[in-house]
């Protein structure tokens, strides 16, 4: 079953989602590195093993697109996944056999104060393997539409941005 559709109005700051289990085999990074990453530390194993991530590893963008499709699974906004802006990090390398899934939260809501159809929403995502640990965080904003467009309100002056940061 899926889970409803999220509007702007919809949205808490603290909301979290969970995704399913993707799990990474060695054919699907040597794939995707040759065509899009073509390194020796996502292609070769024996020279991957002499490199700073001492065996093969994922692209990051590699694992940005695996994160991207548990995304789109398991944070419902209606309208979809569109991003604006964000930041990634990879903290550590996602290998061979690793089982990801994707721990996302709402830290930010900013309505536009020029188009009231529609508002930011930042979040924080964590790729996480199996065993714990952080393959990747991404924090992306994006927009959300509202169900129905705000009315002007001379009395929320001032409260137009809701902002928190947990």
């Amino acid at each position: 079953m899926e889970a409803a559709k999220k509007y702007l109005e919809d949205m808490r700051i603290g909301d979290t989602f969970e995704s399913r289990e993707y799990r990474v085999d060695l054919d699907e990074i040597r794939t995707f590195a040759q065509s899009f990453d073509p390194q020796v530390f996502h292609l070769d194993e024996a020279a991957a093993a002499q490199t700073v991530f001492r065996g093969l590893a994922a692209s990051g963008w590699h694992t940005a697109a695996i994160t991207m499709r548990l995304l789109v699974e398991s944070v419902p906004i209606a309208g979809g996944m569109i991003g604006v802006g964000g930041e990634i990090s990879w903290p550590r390398p996602t290998r061979p056999g690793d089982s990801l899934h994707v721990v996302t939260r709402v830290i930010e809501i900013i309505p536009s104060q020029s188009k009231p159809d529609r508002g930011i929403v930042v979040l924080q995502g964590d790729t996480i393997n199996q065993n714990g640990e952080i393959c990747q965080q991404v924090t992306p904003r994006m927009l959300v539409f509202r169900r129905q467009p705000a009315e002007p309100d001379s009395n929320r002056a001032g409260a137009e941005t809701l902002v928190g940061k947990q």
